[in-house]
């Protein structure tokens, strides 16, 4: 009898299948990638907007807490702080915003006469007498670029355009004010919300930090609008007392610029100054020297009392913060970088540090594995 000859083995087959699906999964991946990142640039005015508003409601929710610890309710509390300043902003914008207009309006008719009165000031002799011809050559170009009319109607054009920002500007003013009252109306709930999230076993923990994190912020953004409201009414009353021109545009001028974050009052010391040499340098010279000296009683006095429920931060991430902030987001990105950056310190000093400091031995578990491990362990048991 013949032996049958042996079975051929299985042979392994080809499989197709999976650098397909893996090429298929990878492209698909990074389409969804590309309409996720072009969606986000498409909303990136909404979400400014949105994170605009959540600092809103984050700064206003400690007055309106201020207000519930005197037995008003939180309902009442948020139309009160709301009407009030629904109120402050019409009295301010009835009379800021008529004297600041007329102001700027003077300031461009008034450009060649104010030039030319700076040209007999002392202060315009010492520059002809250390730059030379040169400085009034540049003198006598910027007189000729104002009083040419197609200069004076290109500038119109120019206004004309930033009356539509302005328009922009407000509209996107009423988006955030109405987005920070439903914030403000719910920020308990959204805190419940965003702890819910994590594990039961470290919601309270999250609670915690939760709640330093929003009340840091809220502090520190109160604190600011507070420092620049008394920057702004300490320059409006040295540009009065001194005799300077253009007093409740430059005050104006000063709460806006003083709200940047470490260089505000720097920043307008030097333009305010700067632009009262035109005036005369007496006057100048006095500004200057008073404003410097609020300047030492803001950093030394005013920002520790203001600032006392802020998160404290390191000088060198104030700067990284806000020129990272700047860069991202402009003047908006710099008045929200301080924040995040001592929300984000906080939660490093909360969470990280304690952990590394938990680890004595490169061979010892951290407490919290070894508590999980316990409790898989007992599970299975």
């Amino acid at each position: 009898m013949v032996d049958a000859p042996p079975l051929p083995e299985e042979s392994t087959p080809i499989r197709l299948w999976g650098p397909f699906r893996t090429g298929l999964s990878a492209t698909v991946g990074g389409l969804v990638a590309i309409g996720l990142g072009v969606a986000v640039s498409q909303l990136s005015t909404v979400l400014i907007y949105v994170g605009f508003a959540l600092f809103a409601a984050l700064g206003l929710d400690p007055v309106v807490r201020f207000l519930q610890r005197r037995g008003i309710s939180r309902a009442w509390a948020i139309v009160v702080v709301y009407s009030g300043f629904a109120a402050v902003a019409v009295g301010v914008l009835l009379l800021i915003v008529p004297t600041v207009a007329r102001q700027v309006t003077q300031v461009i008719a008034d450009a060649p006469k104010t030039l030319h009165a700076f040209t007999e000031t002392d202060f315009y002799a010492w520059l002809s007498s250390t730059f030379g011809s040169e400085w009034g050559t540049w003198l006598s170009d910027a007189q000729s670029f104002l009083t040419d009319p197609a200069n004076l109607a290109s500038l119109g054009r120019g206004a004309l355009d930033v009356g539509v920002g302005v328009a922009t500007t407000l509209s996107g003013l009423v988006i955030v004010l109405v987005l920070s009252l439903y914030f403000l109306a719910s920020l308990d709930r959204i805190k419940t919300s965003f702890a819910r999230m994590f594990p039961a076993r470290s919601r309270d923990q999250v609670t915690r930090i939760t709640g330093q994190v929003t009340d840091s912020v809220g502090s520190y953004l109160v604190g600011m609008v507070v420092l620049a409201g008394i920057n702004s009414v300490v320059a409006f009353t040295l540009h009065v007392a001194t005799g300077l021109p253009f007093a409740a545009l430059l005050g104006v001028a000063a709460f806006c610029i003083t709200l940047i974050p470490l260089v505000g009052s720097v920043l307008y010391w030097v333009v305010a100054t700067s632009l009262a040499l035109f005036t005369g340098w007496v006057p100048a010279l006095i500004f200057g020297v008073l404003y410097l000296i609020y300047m030492q009683v803001e950093a030394y006095v005013l920002t520790p009392r203001v600032m006392s429920r802020a998160i404290s931060i390191p000088g060198s991430l104030v700067v990284i913060g806000a020129l990272i902030g700047g860069t991202l987001l402009g003047l908006l990105g710099a008045l929200i970088a301080i924040p995040v950056t001592a929300s984000l310190l906080l939660l490093v000093t909360q969470l990280v540090i304690p952990r590394q400091d938990a680890k004595t031995s490169p061979l010892e578990p951290h407490p919290r594995d070894t508590a999980h491990v316990d409790t898989t362990q007992e599970e299975n048991a």
